[in-house]
């Protein structure tokens, strides 16, 4: 579903990345998000939104998995 929205949707680059810095890059680089930062094993919606984009991170704050269009 993410090939529907536009702009860059997927940010491998970033495992591994502060979860706050990561989430400023993804809004940089894709303004027609908004990024949600949870603790890795959150519960989330399954709804699909082209304007969000969860970031998980682990206690240290670092991102833990691909952050996506969600």
């Amino acid at each position: 579903m993410s090939s529907d929205c536009q702009g860059k949707s997927r940010w491998p680059e970033l495992v591994g990345f502060n979860g706050e810095v990561a989430a400023r890059i993804i809004e940089r680089q894709n303004p027609n998000v908004n990024t949600i930062i949870l603790p890795e094993g959150s519960a989330t919606t399954r709804d699909f939104r082209c304007d969000r984009v969860w970031v998980f991170v682990d206690e240290a704050g670092r991102v833990v998995q691909t952050p996506i269009i969600t």
